[in-house]
């Protein structure tokens, strides 16, 4: 079964991806589609109140984009019709989204880099080599041990902490609608 952290990184990036070009990332496709056995993650600690479902998961990932939303005005941004704005006015507020977001994100998901090293490094890659986590890139020939040149770091959630989640149908709001009286 795909870990908790790893199923919400596939939840931003194929709903990001199906916003910018309407297609699921080849590689969350790839992973999703191959049987359980074969993917190894390590475990990631979850806090949480109460005993999980998996229909908690999808739960999980709306509540996550949420806080994203409550916190940052994430979904709003998205979701805005930026064409008519300049890059200057797009920049300031993409600066508040930014840092909003990413505090929302240390607070509730500690993540770690999959590779330990600066972006631009040579470094080796041992085998096995475990796809989820390392993607070869370039001209890729032979086995491992491999050299070449760290390009992304890579990113896995170490631990999640969110609150627990609400009762009833509020798990599916990601914003409530305001109307002011």
């Amino acid at each position: 079964m795909i870990g908790f952290g790893q199923r919400i990184s596939y939840a931003f990036r194929s709903f990001f991806r199906i916003l910018s070009s309407g297609e699921i990332p080849g590689d969350v496709a790839h992973e999703l589609i191959q049987p359980p056995a074969e993917i190894a993650q390590p475990p990631v600690e979850v806090a949480t109140s109460q005993r999980e479902t998996p229909a908690d998961s999808v739960d999980r990932a709306v509540q996550m984009l949420a806080i994203l939303q409550r916190d940052g005005r994430l979904i709003d941004f998205f979701t805005e019709d930026i064409a008519p704005y300049s890059d200057q006015q797009i920049g300031a507020a993409v600066r508040d989204l930014h840092q909003s977001c990413k505090n929302a994100l240390e607070r509730y998901v500690k993540l770690e880099p999959i590779i330990a090293h600066d972006e631009g490094q040579q470094i080796t890659v041992q085998d096995p080599v475990d796809p989820a986590s390392v993607k070869l890139i370039g001209n890729v020939t032979g086995k491992p041990p491999l050299r070449g040149l760290l390009r992304h770091r890579g990113w896995r959630v170490k631990s999640v902490d969110l609150p627990p989640l609400p009762e009833g149908n509020g798990r599916s709001v990601i914003a409530p609608a305001e109307v002011e009286i």
